[in-house]
């Protein structure tokens, strides 16, 4: 298992514009290790009780400012993919990201549905994260703020199909519970597993 130190997650609502509120050693992920691929493994949102294979890719935009290097963007492109617990019909959800922070922030950031979805929104922020090499056990802890249609949630992210090790699932919920905030530690105790098979058929 890691080491308690080891995992480091800060309360949502708290950017790296603001670093005298964070943790001290918690230091904001880079674009780079955002960009991919995750598997959601575990959640607090029950809308993934009914769901399986649930995988979040992230791709870089150009920037909403000229200001800004790509390598530097304030925005992401946002698609999610799952399967029903007794469909093969693959579903994606398409959407962009936008730093909330503008520029150079990249822990906190706000959704916006695209197509028919355009009118749906969402903010959600890094908590936490661990980058452990491509097929580690790297992970993403997300905090998904409350909706009109969705209570407040938390995601684990994995970056290998396999899921998290036990040992760093069971570390990030002792660090969830340890979070400077109250809404945070509740959930902390509501985390279940999303189901994961790998068998992804069908179209979207």
């Amino acid at each position: 298992m890691e080491s308690e130190s080891s995992v480091i997650l800060r309360a949502p609502g708290v950017s790296q514009n603001t670093q005298d509120s964070q943790p001290e050693a918690y230091q904001s992920p880079s674009l780079s290790f955002l960009q991919g691929t995750w598997h959601v493994t575990h959640s607090t949102l029950p809308m993934w009780k009914s769901k399986r294979n649930v995988q979040i890719t992230y791709t870089a935009l150009p920037p909403s400012t000229p200001d800004a290097t790509p390598d530097q963007t304030d925005r992401l492109d946002d698609v999610v993919s799952y399967q029903g617990l007794d469909s093969d019909k693959l579903h994606t959800v398409h959407g962009v990201d936008k730093a909330s922070g503008g520029v150079g922030v990249t822990d906190v950031w706000d959704w916006r549905g695209k197509g028919w979805l355009m009118i749906a929104s969402s903010h959600w922020e890094v908590l936490g994260w661990a980058d452990k090499g491509q097929s580690q056990d790297s992970w993403v802890v997300t905090y998904f703020a409350k909706t009109l249609f969705t209570p407040a949630g938390i995601d684990f992210y994995s970056r290998r199909k396999e899921g998290l090790s036990e040992g760093t699932v069971q570390d990030i919920k002792a660090a969830l519970s340890r979070v400077d905030n109250e809404d945070v530690r509740r959930l902390s105790s509501e985390v279940f597993e999303v189901k994961t098979d790998n068998v992804t058929q069908g179209e979207a």
